[in-house]
């Protein structure tokens, strides 16, 4: 079995995959003030939770945003599964991803897994919107090639920035307001975040459509994607596994 792992600046998503198929799919905190020790006991946990002994994994790949989570999943994968851990990268990625368009060679590594994904699951042109942390759009044009995108604040980020610098507002849900005119301080936050970030989101799509002259595939991803991707009007598909399964399609397609 692969263990795929994306590690956010937030959360790390982990999939445990048989073949094509997903097993499991689970959401831990991504803190690297924790030891290996602790991460390590975290994973038995969560396989043991299951039934999956540490036998079962024969093989790890990593995509991470995150410098300092990168050499304790390394150590990791050593001391607890005896694995070298694949990571994921434009070198790994080989011809799964063509940026020959793309002016700069370096990209991170949650972004080539869902361009890969993209690609490989509904086609070309096709555009990722990643709900994260930040929230990333990765644009594949007609012709197959990754062609750039937007980088952005994403609505926790957003959000939490609002409340750390105004004392009186207070914290509130991510859900559908129903109204464009907030008839108190909740409501009206909500339609600031939840719709300003829809909209946002739909108007960037517009453009990159604009630009590229033709329509294309939206599909959404993203730990908040269920929540936002339903309210805008351009998102095509959601697939919350689209990176994990960007991070095993790369894995696969290593020279054996």
């Amino acid at each position: 079995m692969l263990l795929a792992i994306d590690v956010g600046n937030t959360q790390t998503t982990l999939g445990l995959f048989d073949g094509e198929d997903m097993l499991h799919m689970w959401r831990i905190s991504s803190d690297t003030t924790q030891s290996t020790d602790e991460l390590r006991i975290t994973l038995h946990g969560l396989l043991t939770m299951e039934g999956i002994s540490r036998a079962d994994v024969d093989g790890m790949a990593l995509a991470t945003v995150v410098p300092a989570a990168k050499h304790m999943w390394m150590k990791v994968g050593r001391t607890m599964f005896g694995l070298d851990v694949l990571d994921i990268n434009v070198r790994t990625a080989g011809d799964l991803i063509d940026i020959t368009n793309y002016r700069r060679s370096v990209l991170g590594a949650d972004r080539i897994a869902d361009a890969v994904a993209a690609r490989a699951f509904y086609g070309a042109p096709v555009i990722v919107v990643d709900f994260g942390t930040a929230t990333n759009i990765e644009v594949i044009d007609k012709d197959g090639c990754f062609v750039g995108g937007v980088i952005a604040p994403g609505v926790m980020s957003s959000m939490n920035a609002l409340f750390s610098r105004t004392a009186l507002l207070p914290q509130v849900e991510l859900v559908d307001p129903k109204a464009a005119i907030g008839r108190n301080t909740i409501k009206a936050m909500q339609v600031g975040i939840v719709y300003g970030e829809v909209d946002r989101v739909d108007g960037l799509v517009h453009r990159i459509e604009d630009q590229l002259g033709y329509k294309a595939k939206v599909v959404a991803t993203g730990g908040l994607a269920s929540t936002m991707a339903k309210l805008t009007t351009t998102v095509t598909e959601i697939n919350p596994e689209l990176t994990l399964q960007g991070i095993r399609l790369i894995y696969e397609n290593q020279p054996k």
